[in-house]
């Protein structure tokens, strides 16, 4: 459906990986698809989908409800890049409290770096001389922005792809209904149609739309 979705509006999909079912059928499936403003579009599809039909893997022809959890993710950047801008460190220096005789003791040596904008605080005294001191308090102040960056694209990316949500009943954001009527009807909006072989082969921008317009403003 998304492939299809993503084949009308001109945007590159690829399937990245394909888990089979224990008997039939897919497990689950990695799609990327890219395009302009495609997550904006697609990230709406994101929950519980339900689908009502006569399945093809029972004998009887019973009807089987079955339920696919979608969840859409931004691509995750490949490289981290942290700089630190020169204007936006406190540089304080003090004399070393730490082992090294004299020399350690009279002159200020030791380093003391504060990042502003985060707060946050690297201290090397071990070396030496305050040049070298410097160079490792900038190290370690980097190490904990990179720490402090990761940390909130983990937050960053949990919160986009929400909280857990389990594949049953009470939970579907649409309903795929191909039996005993047709129809697909979106919970959230109350927008429905009754082609559901159109919707299923991608015709998805009038769900699209109508969850986006639903959510100006809030």
């Amino acid at each position: 459906m998304y492939l299809r979705w993503a084949e009308r509006n001109d945007y590159e999909a690829e399937v990245l990986d394909v888990s089979p079912g224990e008997e039939a059928g897919i497990k689950s499936a990695i799609v990327e698809i890219k395009g302009d403003y495609v997550y904006g579009a697609l990230k709406g599809e994101h929950g519980v989908h339900r689908l009502v039909r006569l399945s093809p893997f029972d004998a009887d022809h019973a009807r089987h409800t079955s339920f696919a959890l979608v969840e859409v993710l931004p691509e995750a950047e490949e490289t981290v890049d942290v700089k630190i801008n020169p204007e936006e460190l406190r540089i304080d220096t003090f004399r070393s409290s730490g082992p090294g005789g004299q020399h350690m003791q009279k002159t200020s040596s030791a380093v003391r770096i504060t990042h502003l904008p985060t707060g946050l605080v690297s201290t090397c005294q071990g070396q030496r001389s305050q040049h070298q001191n410097k160079e490792a308090a900038l190290k370690i102040l980097y190490s904990r922005l990179l720490k402090l960056y990761r940390e909130k694209k983990e937050e960053e990316r949990a919160r986009l792809k929400g909280e857990r949500i389990e594949a049953g009943w009470g939970n579907q954001i649409r309903s795929y209904v191909l039996h005993p009527y047709k129809m697909v009807k979106d919970h959230r909006t109350d927008y429905e149609v009754h082609d559901a072989e159109a919707v299923l082969d991608g015709e998805l921008d009038g769900f699209i739309t109508n969850y986006l317009r639903s959510k100006v403003g809030k």
